[in-house]
């Protein structure tokens, strides 16, 4: 993996962070707090950014959500004195299933319904309180579509989205994140026992490690596959990839007539 001085990278994702606040006129950071690494790393950027009292946190769980999310988020907001509010998506997301749609509902449908809500309850604090939602991706996740298109993946703008996930862990770390996020198992809390390494099929070192070779590196894939780095590695993580390029593109448009 790539090496990288991580306290000049956190002064410079913090000036990105004021300078976009800046430009767009506005004076607060509105974050949705998981209770996950990526959420807790964004918050903690923020508040160095712009200060605690410039930074609304947003909880955001389900009913079938773990307590221990909601703890965990609630235990960054109290690290980083953050001002937050909790708001239950439960009676948002039920009557649409119970009334319009309620037969065969997978898991994946339920989660993705369910992060769009999300993302609409922190639009509306964006507007109530005159303020940038703040992304949460990961390169990792950003590269393979490990999102919900115009759910999670829809902000204004990413702090950490040029960052793998083990250097998300990594400047958590040194900018005091609590363990108990740090250690966790990274997860959507989407549905029960849910957790992102399951879902993608590989784990978040071994994709950080080919993707950085992929795309940082520029290897072929023969150079790719060496030392810890197997075939099978590779094809999941490209898989992932080339499934999802459609959410890295805005909508495609014909061209202007002629």
């Amino acid at each position: 993996m790539r090496k990288i001085n991580y306290n000049n990278e956190i002064d410079r994702i913090v000036k990105f962070m004021q300078d976009t606040l800046n430009a767009s006129g506005l004076k607060k950071f509105i974050i949705g707090l998981s209770g996950g690494i990526d959420s807790a790393l964004s918050a903690a950027l923020a508040v160095k950014a712009v200060g605690s009292e410039n930074v609304i946190g947003v909880m955001l769980p389900y009913a079938s959500s773990s307590p221990a999310s909601f703890n965990d988020a609630k235990e960054v907001a109290d690290k980083f004195n953050i001002s937050y509010t909790k708001v239950d998506i439960t009676p948002m997301v039920d009557p649409y299933f119970s009334v319009y749609e309620n037969e065969n509902v997978t898991p994946l449908r339920k989660g993705n319904y369910m992060a769009r809500m999300r993302m609409i309850v922190l639009y509306d604090y964006s507007a109530k309180h005159g303020g940038l939602v703040v992304g949460t991706g990961n390169k990792s996740e950003l590269l393979t579509g490990y999102c919900t298109q115009y759910g999670d993946s829809a902000c204004a703008f990413e702090p950490i989205g040029h960052l793998y996930k083990t250097e998300v862990w990594e400047m958590a770390r040194i900018l005091g994140v609590p363990d108990i996020v740090i250690n966790k198992k990274p997860t959507a809390d989407l549905w029960d026992a849910q957790t992102d390494e399951q879902e993608m099929g590989i784990t978040y070192k071994m994709l950080d490690e080919v993707l950085y070779r992929k795309f940082e590196l520029t290897l072929t894939d023969e150079e790719i596959v060496k030392d810890s780095v197997k075939q099978e590695h590779l094809d999941v993580a490209m898989n992932l990839y080339n499934k999802s390029k459609f959410k890295r593109m805005m909508p495609p448009t014909l061209e202007e007539i002629e």
